[in-house]
């Protein structure tokens, strides 16, 4: 598919570290080695805001026999060595321990959140607002803070992140009056129940969300089903925002007719269109190293979001390799575009994706193209 606008508008070399919250905290030299996934809104000034993902990994994680890897305190960012026979450091994004029973991880980056404005239509940076920038401050968060998706319900902003930790990996809350100045609610759903997307409004008086557990065994629908096994995105409804009952009904399942359902998880928030709630999803093709990412999209009931009215089962982005290749050997995976958000720009929607986890990529996608 042609779209009127599609290209990269943030990435790791856009990022000044001088102005990092690391920045005078760490005892190492660090580079960005993404600026990617960012959550996406409306200012009110018309203007757009991204929410990015920025990952700040050390330069030289390896030396004295160890690989090292950042931690958040209180009163500055530690380095963790892990002995070189025991873990295997082959991707740059993570080490994994050689150790029996289950598999266990350490990063070789600290995320942070960047807001970046943009002009009204998204297709240039206006400022970065390196003074409102989010970085850990609780335990549970001491990893990092990932993935942040942001929904305008009534007069205020809500910002679901992924909040990283030993402790446990699971979805936070912040909330604005403006976009801009941030406030940490705490923790709203446990232990790896990832990409958690609030509606853009309420259903019967209740704030609804997209969730997407995690697990490793999944039991098999009949021969002949429309569905295929695995994680699927499920629902939750909440009198607060706050505290969240899962939805009896199923959501949105992995389907038989689509390619990439090896893994599915929510997108962009989901916004009221004159059909129902348009979503957008990621599916993934299983391929080395971290599989093939798409964006799909659906169409749910207004007032029963678990009722599923339309899909289309092929893909509205794919990845596009030729938006990244100025970035030659920095270039860490492939065959991802990971979309977090999605607003009405008129004629078209604007949506916000990370490409490659490396960068910003912002589409104009006619709204034809998505069953309107």
């Amino acid at each position: 598919m042609t779209f009127p606008f599609d290209a990269l508008v943030f990435g790791p070399d856009d990022v000044d570290l001088s102005r990092s919250p690391l920045a005078g905290r760490i005892d190492a030299e660090t580079y960005c080695l993404g600026a990617f996934n960012p959550g996406l809104t409306r200012l009110p000034n018309g203007n757009l805001l991204l929410m990015v993902r920025v990952a700040e990994a050390l330069r030289r994680p390896k030396y004295d026999g160890h690989v090292h890897s950042t931690r958040w305190t209180p009163e500055r960012y530690e380095l963790d060595a892990w002995p070189v026979e025991l873990v295997d450091a082959a991707d740059p994004r993570q080490i994994e321990m050689r150790i029996g029973g289950w598999r266990v991880l350490a990063l070789t980056s600290i995320s942070w959140l960047l807001p970046v404005e943009l002009t009204p239509d998204g297709r240039e940076v206006v400022t970065v607002h390196y003074d409102r920038a989010i970085a850990p401050q609780e335990s549970y968060q001491c990893y990092g803070v990932e993935d942040p998706r942001i929904s305008r319900v009534g007069d205020r902003w809500l910002m679901t992140t992924c909040s990283v930790s030993p402790e446990r990996l699971c979805t936070t809350l912040y909330t604005s009056q403006n976009a801009f100045d941030w406030r940490l609610e705490g923790v709203i759903l446990d232990h790896q129940n990832k990409d958690m997307l609030i509606f853009e409004g309420l259903i019967g008086g209740r704030y609804w969300a997209q969730t997407r557990p995690l697990g490793e065994v999944f039991l098999a629908y009949p021969q002949g089903s429309e569905y295929r096994p695995g994680p699927s995105i499920n629902l939750a409804s909440s009198p607060d925002g706050l505290h969240w009952k899962p939805c009896d009904q199923p959501g949105i399942r992995p389907h038989s007719a689509t390619l990439s359902t090896a893994r599915i998880g929510g997108g962009a928030p989901p916004v009221l269109t004159e059909r129902g709630w348009l979503t957008l999803w990621h599916g993934a093709e299983q391929a080395a190293p971290v599989g093939k990412y798409r964006t799909y999209w659906s169409i749910l009931d207004r007032d029963e979001p678990w009722r599923v009215l339309d899909t289309g089962h092929k893909p509205l982005l794919e990845p596009a390799p030729s938006l990244t290749e100025h970035y030659g050997e920095r270039q860490y995976v492939t065959g991802v575009v990971f979309t977090t958000g999605l607003v009405d720009g008129g004629e078209v929607w604007i949506v916000a994706s990370g490409e490659a986890d490396l960068a910003c990529r912002v589409t104009h996608v006619p709204k034809g193209a998505v069953g309107m």
